[in-house]
């Protein structure tokens, strides 16, 4: 036994991170039991130095001087203080009157409001229950094919995971090393391209079954000529101006993603004091989600700390490499197995964890084989979309399924008996968009230019082609003593301080 976790000590350590995983106990203390537990395993066998440990609280320390991190806060009150002000239902009740003569035109506006409610809110959660609550009801009311109407909500609520500015994207940047301005340019066009394609399915299935997404009737539309023009400028432009000020400063690099996420924020409270829907409840229930999230993000990553430490002490982070790096097909055979990877972790992972967990033992094997890392990162975050549509742990279909309505009822306006939406349909409904963010995966990585044209807008300098050579220094013999697994370097993305039998002697 003691030989078997010698040879292999790395891949059982991941393997007993995903059974604890799977036994459900919570991701951040799953990750911080499961390396404190080998780490002593590795001090007991002379596989792991305990003076790895010692580094433990500068990781600690580092999380919390993170100011990358701080965005995430930030984007999230911004997003929470409008969706709970009542923009999403302004925004699904006038771009539903503007599509609606349009066959399929419900579908079409909850697509576009997805967009822009993914470049305002930034969270899945509220994207997917005020599009569910507002727009299903009147789908259903209509006539439109249950699947159809449960997989475009739930499709267009996790675009909030590509387009800028999402929170995923702040955690890839932060995990891969890189920056949250250049990760949100890089993904802008990635997340249109994908919002093309949802409307495209949708007008192929008006094509092949009119029935399916029928326009609304003439009665349906209450709203005609002027007053609906004057509407659409007054209910778009807002959050369109909003939108502009905060990508458009992180674009151009007057701001930094905290900047513009508080400065977001700030614009938010503004909006809903402007709509007098800024009361204390409203408050509190934003600060309280925020703080909530925050918390989650903190532990999660303070757990992955603690991980990593104990993995790359005993040298995971060249077995990941080795491992990945050898795979045939070089950079392609790569990123084919990785993206599978990642795809089947996504059915019982959710995007934090798989974030936290994966991309930081990918990196590095990505940019050993020359990988541009923004790209990778976004080709990742179009895959870990899926987390949230995979059936049967898709947390958008359950959060859609937490405000459809189950049994028949009957509709206020029309006053017929409409029947519920089945668990059933919803997933069913689901399994063309996964098609769709698959397809978009396979175009990302067929297409670099669609996110590499970042380079372009900033100083043309890949800062992974930069190279600082030191020359040689003679600081005498390094201390002789202590193997520790696979510690030649340190390469640890996670900015661990050398371990220190590997610092030079003190000058004497």
């Amino acid at each position: 036994m003691a030989e078997l976790l010698t040879h292999n000590m790395a891949p059982i350590m991941f393997a007993a991170l995903v059974v604890f995983l799977l036994l459900g106990y919570p991701v951040a203390f799953s990750l911080a039991a499961n390396g404190l537990l080998f780490a002593f395993i590795g001090i007991e066998l002379g596989l792991f130095q305990p003076d790895f440990l010692q580094a433990l609280p500068f990781r600690f320390l580092g999380v919390m001087e993170n100011e990358t991190l701080l965005a995430i806060p930030f984007f999230t009150f911004m997003g929470l203080i409008l969706e709970r002000s009542g923009m999403a239902e302004d925004l699904l009740d006038t771009i539903g009157q503007l599509f609606g003569p349009t066959r399929g035109g419900l579908a079409y506006a909850v697509i576009f409001v997805g967009a822009l409610l993914a470049a305002t809110t930034g969270v899945v959660a509220a994207s997917v229950i005020s599009m569910g609550l507002i727009s299903l009801p009147i789908m259903l009311r209509y006539g439109y094919d249950r699947r159809v109407a449960a997989g475009v909500i739930a499709a267009s609520g996790t675009l909030a995971q590509i387009i800028p500015p999402s929170l995923v994207l702040i955690v890839m940047a932060d995990q891969l090393g890189r920056s949250v301005g250049d990760m949100y340019h890089g993904a802008l066009v990635p997340g249109l391209v994908l919002t093309a394609l949802y409307a495209a399915y949708i007008f192929l299935v008006t094509m092949i079954k009119p029935d399916a997404a029928p326009p609304l009737p003439k009665e349906a539309r209450t709203i005609r000529g002027a007053a609906l023009l004057g509407r659409v400028l007054f209910v778009l432009i807002p959050p369109l101006v909003l939108i502009g000020l905060v990508l458009g400063t992180i674009f151009i690099g007057v701001a930094t993603p905290t900047e513009g996420g508080a400065m977001g924020a700030f614009g938010a409270l503004v909006l809903a004091g402007l709509k007098r829907k800024l009361t204390l409840p409203l408050m509190t229930h934003a600060l309280d989600a925020t703080a909530k999230l925050s918390t989650f993000v903190i532990f999660i990553l303070i757990g992955a700390r603690v991980f990593s430490l104990t993995f790359y002490g005993v040298g995971g982070d060249h077995w990941v490499q080795n491992l990945l790096t050898g795979l045939p097909g070089g950079q392609t055979g790569f990123l084919i197995v990785v993206n599978i990877l990642v795809f089947v972790l996504a059915f019982f992972l959710d995007f934090f964890e798989l974030a936290f967990i994966i991309v930081p033992l990918l990196g590095p094997a990505a940019a050993a084989l020359g990988i541009d890392l923004i790209w990778f990162g976004v080709i990742l975050g179009v895959n870990m979309q899926t987390s949230f549509m995979h059936p049967p742990f898709g947390f958008s279909l359950f959060y859609l399924r937490s405000v459809a309505p189950k049994r028949p009822y009957t509709d206020k306006i029309t006053k017929q008996r409409i029947e519920g939406v089945t668990t059933g349909q919803i997933y069913w409904g689901a399994i063309p968009f996964v098609v769709i963010q698959c397809i978009m995966v396979g175009l990302v990585i067929a297409f670099p230019q669609m996110v590499t044209h970042y380079k372009k807008a900033g100083s043309g300098v890949d800062p992974s082609t930069i190279k600082i050579e030191i020359p040689d220094m003679d600081f005498g013999a390094p201390p002789s003593g202590g193997g520790g697994g696979g510690g030649q370097k340190n390469d640890d993305p996670f900015g661990a301080p050398p371990p220190p039998d590997f610092l030079p002697p003190a000058p004497k």
